[in-house]
């Protein structure tokens, strides 16, 4: 499987802690057992034969059911002592502003499971999802992927907020158009927080290519740590803008009729039920009411 992931041998030596020769051993071992090649050797880099790919697909379920009866045999008696491992994935806002408390809370009910959390844009999160890389994962908006099944969490809301020191904050309203004239700044492509700026600029006729934007930025902290510098504009979470708002460093602009909403999602693979992931979920739900 590391083999698989890593599509070298020596690669997933290193991963694994264990000699080259080894790894190739096993593999060997392996295509004698199936009586078939796994991987082919193409250009600079191995590939999977049909073969191997239809065997990796398998490992990947059976690792699951191997992980999730793990952690329900476990958890059967004594809660403190159920072992797992809990696979996150969490577009940036969930995963700086809404997921910390939920961890913690989790991690103090079952201090045994073991819990990893990727933190990207949820175009990545998806992908992350349907290669198993993760095994639940938090995005904004429903999708329409039928592999995929959609819970929802809670709503958010984006303001577009500039610094205290930027002139544009002497007003706090402004009509939209206005907006067409100020330099702006937005999060990279694929991101839950501009798609949702830009599905609500295109209900007044507004698309981004319309607007000056002078600078994309990877990620929320990234995005606020150079609004607070620039004259820019530019569009949050208010859950990521709490302590700036509070500290009278960062100012939300009111663009007349302009309203920024999402909802934010749980997803698993369709046919998945993991007991691990719904404990997660209903905690998730009950921190947040």
């Amino acid at each position: 499987m590391e083999v698989a992931r890593q599509k070298s041998f020596s690669k997933a030596s290193q991963a694994l802690f264990i000699s080259q020769p080894a790894v190739s051993a096993h593999v060997k071992a392996l295509e004698e057992q199936y009586k078939t090649k796994l991987f082919e050797r193409k250009a600079m880099q191995i590939e999977l034969t049909e073969a191997g790919q239809l065997l990796y697909k398998r490992l990947l379920i059976v690792k699951q059911i191997q992980e999730d009866t793990e952690f329900d045999i476990s958890a059967i008696h004594d809660k403190a002592e159920a072992t797992g491992k809990l696979n996150l994935g969490a577009s940036t806002t969930v995963a700086l502003y809404i997921l910390p408390k939920v961890m913690s809370a989790f991690h103090q009910e079952y201090p045994q499971v073991e819990i990893a959390l990727l933190n990207r844009n949820s175009e990545i999160v998806l992908e992350a999802l349907l290669n198993q890389d993760i095994n639940l994962g938090i995005t904004e908006e429903k999708g329409k992927l039928t592999n995929v099944t959609y819970l929802p969490f809670l709503k958010d809301q984006i303001v577009a907020v500039c610094s205290k020191s930027n002139p544009l904050a002497k007003r706090k309203s402004y009509p939209l158009k206005e907006i067409l004239n100020m330099p702006v700044a937005i999060r990279e492509r694929g991101s839950g927080t501009l798609e949702a700026v830009r599905m609500a600029l295109s209900k007044h006729k507004i698309k981004l290519s319309d607007m000056q934007i002078k600078v994309r930025l990877g990620g929320t902290e990234a995005l606020k740590n150079f609004l607070l510098e620039s004259g820019c504009v530019g569009f949050l979470s208010t859950r990521s803008i709490i302590k700036e708002l509070q500290h009278g460093e960062l100012t939300v602009l009111q663009f007349d009729g302009l309203k920024v909403e999402r909802n934010f999602y749980f997803i698993q693979r369709k046919g998945e039920t993991s007991d691990l992931n719904k404990r997660f979920i209903k905690m998730a739900k009950n921190i947040y009411k």
